[in-house]
């Protein structure tokens, strides 16, 4: 049986199957999965509607009849928060996901996302790291592992390939690399070096593939050391040539630095770990862009936006209102980077 990596068509059809294989087990976990990820493709989201409406369905009246009895039901209050938040605006309310570009910058619709849990992005942070604690949301819990996409060595290491609960991005998965060894989200030098070279190993039957990086105190949300995988064949803004860390004339309005080699960037990136500054990372096949940033909570997070993310940093912004997808202009999102800069 071929990897699913062995091509990006491949990859899309295990990914679909997956989702579809959610649908068909029912639950209320597998269902907000599935639905969230279904909305962010068109195609996808028509081949599944019918089969998730069913499924809403039968879980309001499971639930209403529990609650009508005074009974509980056998569910992560994490997940149920976001079911009654879909059921207040119905299911036939749920909007697609739509996207647009304002100048550079990629702008997203994603409605459901905004249902989310927070976790750790409403904590108060000092430093850039905690200790892992098992009892804290992690991959480990095992509920996680009908979330799980794919598991097995891929170059060279064990790894975990969870589906992103709230996606944002093109087949986005989290990658968990030696989940039992629970390591918390702080980057080591080996972990760095890997995903580096695995960007450049996955690129040759994925074109477009890459990886982002939350530190704690950058909207990292789990505690368990992940990267965030996806495609993106159109690459990225803060990847396009005009920039002046690719060779182009005008300035990034965050601060970013460009690496080619893993050796490289991490001379830079254990710098910032010895001054405990938060920073963000996108590696794409054969770059590493850091971006060093005032902690979150420091600056004000603007009405259409729920924090800035590795992927904000890198020029994709969500948003979670139709009003502010149509309106947010090239200024806003430039002045709101601007504010993020560190002199480091």
């Amino acid at each position: 049986m071929k990897s699913p990596f062995s091509s990006t068509a491949l990859f899309r059809e295990e990914f679909n199957k997956g989702l579809h294989v959610l649908t068909d087990q029912g639950g209320l976990g597998p269902f907000i999965l599935a639905c969230a990820n279904a909305t962010v493709h068109e195609e996808l989201f028509a081949d599944l509607k019918e089969k998730l409406e069913n499924q809403y369905q039968e879980i309001y009246e499971q639930y209403r009849s529990a609650f009508c009895k005074g009974r509980d039901v056998a569910v992560v209050d994490e997940d149920l928060l976001v079911f009654l938040k879909i059921h207040a605006i119905g299911f036939e309310s749920i909007q697609p996901a739509q996207e647009r570009y304002e100048g550079e910058w990629k702008i997203q619709f994603n409605h459901l996302r905004s249902f989310r849990p927070r976790r750790m992005t409403r904590f108060v942070h000092e430093g850039i790291s905690i200790p892992y604690n098992e009892d804290r949301f992690n991959f480990n819990k095992p509920f996680m592992q009908q979330e799980c996409f794919w598991s097995g060595e891929l170059a060279g290491r064990q790894a975990d390939l969870f589906y992103n609960k709230y996606p944002f991005a093109d087949l986005h998965g989290l990658l968990v690399l030696d989940p039992e060894k629970c390591f918390p989200q702080l980057l080591g030098y080996e972990h760095h070096q890997y995903v580096h070279e695995l960007c450049k190993i996955l690129d040759i039957t994925i074109p477009g593939v890459g990886f982002g990086y939350n530190s704690y105190g950058a909207y990292a949300s789990v505690n368990h050391l992940h990267f965030q995988m996806f495609v993106d064949e159109v690459r990225l803004p803060v990847d396009q040539n005009c920039w002046q860390h690719n060779g182009g004339g005008r300035e990034y309005p965050a601060e970013c630095h460009v690496f080619d080699s893993a050796g490289s960037s991490w001379k830079y990136i254990r710098d910032l770990h010895d001054k405990k500054q938060p920073y963000n990372i996108l590696y794409m096949p054969g770059k590493v862009y850091v971006f060093p940033r005032k902690t979150q909570g420091a600056v004000e997070v603007p009405e259409w936006s729920s924090g800035f993310t590795w992927y904000e940093l890198a020029g994709g912004m969500i948003t979670f209102n139709y009003d502010d997808y149509k309106q947010l202009t090239v200024s806003a999102i430039e002045n709101h980077l601007k504010q993020l800069r560190v002199l480091v």
